[in-house]
């Protein structure tokens, strides 16, 4: 069917998605079986332990659709699950997108080797284009498989290993089909208000303590590349700049983008959870990936609050949204921001 419906470049790249999920699904343990294994170390046990509550949780609570998902456990000896590759003009902050089916058009394109993502990403490493290729801890299939328990990110603090469980169960919960940055933002939201609900149940003063100050930090991160993009956006619909103008430009915005980084750095004591960030280059594709998962975040936690923080009823509004063309879509969800609410929100990393 795939080679009736593709050119032999798609196939073989549905053919490495085909072979990297049957990795998974085949070698994947029942976490209970684990957990009852003497052999299994302790603290990977204690967090088997925690991802049962934090499923608990996300049902009752916050009304995701746990079903099975997480109920295994696969150690793919990697780092990484998959690793996305991201490209957009170099005069543009406009992706470029590839279309798939079942989600429809997207502006990532995954692999779940590395070298294969850098050979593809290779293709556009020209003067006309930006890449950015980016590792990925954990993705969802949607409900089309139930996803187990990765080493990529089991070790991660519970906090963050819950905030990893709720953005994925969201996926699960609501996906609207070639709209990445209605969905990844959607998902952000969600587990940003599961993990500040999940904190305070859990009665840890001090692990809320710490998560909130990671989230101000966000704040900021978020805040200082969005005004770099929306400064890159000026430049590049100027049409009075020649386009050699226009890339002198880009390359002061990005230096002025790492100054900014520098100076919340020092802010911070001098430690940052962004260097490994920073120290790559910078481009339109790598900044992409944060508007996709944080721009539309304050309108859809604008739009949570507005129904009193019922997760029942906020589903059933982005629902409605979901069913609008995109860019109603967009403009309906944008139009439940106070205009004086800052354009920015944060969780610690984007996931896929």
């Amino acid at each position: 069917m795939l080679a009736a419906l593709c050119g032999c470049e798609s196939v073989g790249y549905y053919g490495q998605a085909v072979r990297g999920e049957m990795e998974i699904l085949t070698h994947q343990a029942p976490i209970a079986k684990l957990i009852a294994d003497t052999n299994t170390p302790p603290r990977l046990r204690s967090k088997f332990d925690a991802v049962l509550k934090i499923r608990d949780f996300a049902s009752q609570e916050l009304k995701l659709p746990s079903d099975k998902a997480y109920l295994k456990y696969v150690d793919l000896h990697r780092p990484y699950v998959v690793w996305n590759v991201n490209v957009a003009p170099a005069l543009s902050l406009r992706p470029k997108t590839w279309w798939f089916p079942v989600v429809g058009r997207a502006s990532y394109r995954g692999y779940f080797s590395e070298a294969a993502a850098n050979r593809y990403a290779a293709r556009f490493a020209t003067n006309e284009w930006d890449t950015y290729v980016d590792g990925i801890e954990t993705y969802s299939t949607l409900g089309w498989f139930k996803d187990p328990l990765l080493n990529t990110f089991i070790y991660a603090p519970d906090y963050e290993l819950a905030e990893i469980i709720f953005h994925e169960l969201a996926h699960r919960r609501l996906f609207v089909p070639g709209d990445t940055d209605f969905n990844e933002s959607f998902a952000s939201a969600v587990a940003n208000e599961g993990v500040r609900r999940w904190l305070q149940a859990q009665s840890q003063p001090e692990a809320f303590d710490h998560y909130r100050a990671g989230r101000k930090q966000d704040h900021q991160f978020v805040d200082i590349v969005m005004s770099a993009r929306d400064r890159l956006q000026a430049v590049y619909t100027d049409p009075h700049l020649s386009e050699t103008a226009k890339l002198a430009r880009k390359e002061e915005i990005i230096a002025g983008l790492r100054a900014d980084h520098a100076r919340l750095k020092t802010e911070w004591g001098g430690q940052s959870p962004y260097d490994e960030w920073f120290a790559e280059p910078l481009n339109n594709a790598k900044l992409n990936t944060v508007s996709a998962y944080y721009e539309l975040v304050p309108a859809f936690e604008s739009l949570l609050r507005a129904h009193g923080g019922d997760m029942e009823k906020f589903y059933l509004a982005v629902g409605e949204l979901a069913r609008l063309p995109i860019k109603e879509r967009h403009r309906r969800l944008q139009a439940n921001l106070p205009s004086s609410q800052t354009q920015s929100s944060g969780v610690a990393a984007p996931r896929q």
